[in-house]
């Protein structure tokens, strides 16, 4: 099959290039703590052999900075960094990385007297003088508190906020950025990044659909999104999320590399316009964000648990982090947000409580034969 690609302009990461005819690279996150140097090192080679084109590490602090620095100095890769909420750090950790990824949402954390302007330019200045691409990344779970409202969809928010800091970004003469809209529904994945590259056809995109959980229904909701864009030729770079062990990292590029060559041999796996209807189970991808390790054995006991919910239109979102955990379980039926200590349940937005990893599974199970009386599939 023919894809026509659409041809944007070219984007430099290390020694990839993403965007113009190039092919879609692909890419993965660590899930390990940047920190623990060695096991670090072994997930990067894992990537690596799997054919990460881009592997991102998540700094959060000086000691992720110098941990960052001494990795790059005993392997080659082409390194994104992850600032979450610190955009501070980016002049520490630029001389060792090839791309900046901010979330527009996690910008009013720190230096609240400082202008949203004012923090995009001291990225653009700082990726300028460390010869680096940029990344904005919007995220559903994570949007920005300043545009949201009652009004207004998330997908509508999340297209706001990404057409203002590209105008933004662009108005400061920076070109070398890529965008990345990204949910957790992949239909939604689909028609935000129709609706981006239609105004922005000249920008790189980045495919994702966040917290798609564990297989096989991760590969299938990024199958879902990814085939219908990438056959429209929308998307430059992909990122498949998968909830895994440290040691099963690579296969999110495995999976992802089957999907590009599906979409270009013309196989296509996933024809629905939007997911089957009955249970749905949402959790973030393994990466080193995940404030306890348990969270990862805790998603696949829900995931056999809720078993028997097959047949109910249910949705439970379990996370693993601050950052993307509070707004993905406020849209989830029943949410498990996970602590270093602890699990917050939620219903929506309300939290019924907190529990310890142990005791929450029978908590949350309770809550689900509550709410499916009257959810089943007719």
């Amino acid at each position: 099959m023919k894809v026509n690609r659409r041809v944007t302009r070219e984007v430099k990461v290390g020694n990839v290039t993403i965007g113009g005819l190039n092919p879609v690279a692909l890419q993965s996150m660590c899930a390990t703590k940047t920190t623990d140097i060695e096991a670090t090192l072994t997930q990067i080679q894992l990537l690596q052999s799997a054919g990460a084109d881009i592997i991102r590490i998540a700094v959060d602090s000086k000691n992720d900075v110098l941990a960052v620095k001494e990795i790059s100095q005993r392997i080659e890769a082409n390194f994104v960094v992850d600032l979450q909420e610190n955009y501070r750090l980016a002049d520490e950790i630029g001389p060792y990385v090839s791309k900046f990824r901010y979330n527009p949402g996690h910008l009013f954390h720190h230096q609240k007297e400082t202008s949203l302007e004012d923090k995009v330019k001291f990225l653009v200045d700082t990726a300028g003088k460390h010869d680096c691409a940029l990344r904005i990344g919007v995220n559903f779970g994570s949007l920005d508190p300043n545009l949201k409202n009652e009004e207004e969809s998330s997908e509508d928010v999340a297209i706001k906020s990404a057409f203002f800091h590209t105008e933004l970004i662009e108005k400061l003469g920076f070109k070398r950025f890529v965008v990345s809209l990204k949910s957790s529904n992949p239909m939604s994945v689909v028609e935000i990044n129709r609706k981006y590259a239609k105004n922005f056809p000249d920008v790189p995109l980045h495919l994702g659909v966040t917290e798609a959980g564990m297989l096989p229904d991760g590969e299938i909701k990024s199958r879902i999104a990814f085939e219908q864009l990438l056959s429209d030729g929308i998307g430059e770079t992909i990122r498949v999320s998968l909830t895994l062990p440290d040691n099963e990292k690579d296969k999110e590029i495995l999976i992802g590399k089957q999907i590009i060559e599906d979409v270009h041999s013309g196989r296509f796996r996933s024809v629905p316009k939007s997911l089957p209807a009955g249970l749905n189970v949402i959790s973030c991808p393994s990466c080193s964000r995940v404030e306890n390790k348990a969270f990862v054995e805790l998603a696949y006991k829900v995931k056999d648990a809720l078993q028997e919910y097959k047949k109910y239109n249910i949705t439970v979102a379990v996370m693993g982090c601050r950052v993307n955990g509070p707004g993905e379980t406020d849209e989830a039926d029943l949410g498990l947000w996970c602590a270093p200590t602890f699990v917050n349940l939620k219903k929506g937005p309300e939290l019924i409580g907190k529990f310890s990893y142990e005791e929450v599974l029978g908590k949350l199970m309770s809550e689900v034969k509550i709410i499916s009386k009257d959810r089943m599939i007719v």
